[in-house]
Parts: structure tokens; sequence; C-alpha cells
């Protein structure tokens, strides 16, 4: 078993034992399909080596409504120098 998940410590930092589920499978279906880790892997399975990247505070889980909004104004920023140019 991965020692870091005997301990409290990465539960708390996700906010729940099921986000973390979420945060781990979701952030290997990234890895597996070329996303790059963002830690160093040396001997650690790919499992470890993403809880390590959660431990670190590296990747987190993100709500769907949160990612939306900010490529709305993401959006909404980069149209409005455009139209300023038109004008």
């Amino acid at each position: 078993m991965i020692e870091a998940l005997k301990s409290d410590e990465v539960v708390d930092k996700v906010g729940g034992r099921f986000k973390l589920a979420v945060l781990i499978q979701r952030r290997l279906v990234d890895v597996t399909f070329g996303a790059p880790l963002l830690v160093e892997r040396g001997e650690k399975t790919l499992v470890e080596a993403v809880v390590q990247e959660v431990l670190e505070g590296k990747v987190s889980l993100e709500s769907p409504e949160k990612i939306a909004r900010e490529v709305l104004l993401d959006d909404e920023g980069a149209a409005a120098p455009d139209e300023a140019e038109e004008a």
C-alpha cells in the first residue's frame, strides 16, 4: 500500500476520500495518455508518483463550473481588444 495514503494529510488536502480517488483516477488517465508527470518518478510506481503530485499541490480537482467560468472570462477578455480595434 502507498504510505502517503495511510495518513489523512492527502485526504484533507483534497477534501475527502472520494475526491482523492477521483483526482488520482483522472490524473492517471491523463498521464497514461501522454501528460507529463510533474514530479520525478525515480523508482516510484505511476500511482505513487501521482499521489506525490497531489501531496505537493501540483494537481487539483476543480469543478467543471469553475473551469467553464475561467474559459468564458478568458474568451470575453480576448474578444474585447479585437472589438476595440475594429471601432
